[in-house]
């Protein structure tokens, strides 16, 4: 039996740049970082003792005697993919709600795809379950998502992540001080909308104006690597870093009608009114968690403002997907 914990992620610039269709174009790139707050896989080879096979619970529980019988695609293609002969269980808890932005389908891919290499006594690099996760998804599963999500969770940490137009990426640190690091992390507040959607449905309409769009994806470029800057500049303010949220988030909600909404926007010029200069939905937008940066001496004035919503604490994570407990059953 083992445990696989895999963090989740905040994505702060370059959202949109890292889909196949963008980047094998032009490139891509995007600044985002796993936190604390993770998606737990129990997985072990299921006894031959049951009039089934295969047991999956989730939110439902499957009990199935064939891979392809399982009703849960991801499940089902990884199993497939990685040609699972014995019985398995799969047990997945997580911190935090499905469906939020905050990257938890893909953690569950990676999660998964370690937890079952792990059971076949293999143990991939951080880049051969980002590439295998991203592979699912977006090529057995046919689901409408980005890059970024699968190798943030495998990877963890503050990271620029880059992508080439032949396919590849690269996954750098961002290299800066404990200091930034910490006032960087103590400005930001997490706020949940209270209402979570369906990322591949919200994607699919910004895929579908994705090149009358050109300019406004080759902006947020930029305005990545100008993050980066502020990021890794001794003299630069953070409240730089906040600002370029705000403009980030102006140019993300014009790409879709379905990324925002009335109530959503409320919410952000709530944050806003109250202290935050900047902050952005977290994912393909429609609802999940909204991410605010706020000055110091503003905390408490904001999270006071958002008091009728979910402000969940946080702290960055840097070790990416991991076993947490492993044993050998005889």
């Amino acid at each position: 039996m083992l445990v696989c914990r895999t963090p989740f992620r905040i994505s702060f610039f370059g959202g949109g740049t890292d889909y196949p269709s963008w980047y094998k174009e032009h490139g891509g790139a995007v600044i985002c970082s796993t936190i604390n707050k993770y998606s737990y896989i129990t997985a072990r080879w299921l006894p031959p003792f049951f009039k089934y096979k295969h047991r999956i619970r989730y939110y439902k529980q499957e009990e199935v005697n064939k891979l392809e019988e399982i009703e849960h695609p991801t499940v089902r293609e990884s199993a497939l993919y990685l040609g699972i002969e014995r019985g398995i269980e799969i047990v997945h808890n997580a911190d935090l709600p499905a469906r939020s932005g905050l990257g938890s389908s893909s953690t569950f891919t990676v999660g998964l795809l370690h937890s079952l290499h792990a059971l076949q006594d293999y143990m991939p690099t951080k880049r051969e379950l980002a590439e295998q996760a991203i592979h699912i998804e977006q090529e057995r599963v046919r689901e409408n998502v980005g890059s970024q999500d699968q190798i943030a969770a495998a990877f963890g940490g503050l990271n620029i992540i880059r992508f080439s137009r032949n396919g590849d990426f690269y996954a750098d640190p961002i290299v800066t001080s404990q200091e930034r690091l910490s006032e960087l992390q103590s400005s930001l507040v997490l706020c949940f909308t209270g209402f979570a959607r369906n990322a591949s449905h919200v994607a699919e309409k910004q895929l579908q104006q994705m090149t009358r769009m050109e300019s406004c994806y080759e902006y947020m470029q930029t305005l990545c690597d100008e993050a980066l800057s502020v990021l890794c500049s001794k003299s630069e303010t953070l409240l730089t870093f906040g600002k370029l949220l705000n403009e980030q988030w102006r140019i993300k909600r014009s790409l879709s009608d379905a990324i925002s909404s009335p109530s959503i926007d409320s919410l952000y010029e709530t944050g806003i009114t109250a202290g935050a200069v900047g902050g952005k939905l977290l994912g393909a937008g429609g609802g999940g968690f909204m991410l605010f940066f706020v000055p110091k001496g503003k905390r408490e004035q904001v999270v006071s403002a958002l008091s009728d919503k979910l402000v969940v604490p946080f702290r960055f994570d840097s070790l990416g997907s991991r076993l947490i407990y492993h044993t050998h059953e005889s």
